[in-house]
């Protein structure tokens, strides 16, 4: 009980700082950069999941971006300055970040195809995907 009672007053005190700041808890948790790659995930999700059209694609982006209902219930997970060693297939392309997305879309089963993981570039004017990483569901539960 001693430690729930801890955790709880810690996470009380992290979530008072940062809105006495003004930082928001992803900028606190994840940093300036890392809550602005959170940021624009949020926005590309609700893009892509309502059908419009975003300029946060690269211009010279070959994603593979789906149809508004594979992004559907999805949600941004957590930001990492890209990893060569593990995304080899993405080096060419440049990416400064990357961002596992969370959820899964409504009615998939096991077999179906989502969006797994994004892939951004920093322009130096912002962040735009360069890729999208899809996933298979293998089973539910």
């Amino acid at each position: 009980m001693g430690t729930l009672r801890t955790a709880a007053s810690a996470y009380v005190a992290l979530v008072l700082s940062a809105a006495l700041t003004g930082c928001s808890i992803d900028s606190v948790i994840w940093g300036r950069d890392g809550a602005r790659v959170i940021q624009t995930t949020e926005e590309l999700i609700d893009a892509m999941a309502e059908g419009n059209p975003t300029d946060l694609i690269c211009a010279d982006s070959a994603a593979d971006l789906g149809r508004p209902s594979d992004w559907t219930g999805l949600s941004a997970g957590e930001p990492e300055h890209f990893f060569a060693d593990y995304w080899e297939e993405q080096v060419p392309l440049d990416p400064q970040w990357n961002i596992n997305l969370e959820g899964l879309p409504e009615g998939v089963t096991p077999g179906s195809t989502f969006p797994g993981d994004v892939f951004y570039r920093d322009t130096g004017e912002g962040l735009c995907v360069i890729d999208i990483a899809w996933s298979t569901l293998v089973a539910e539960g």
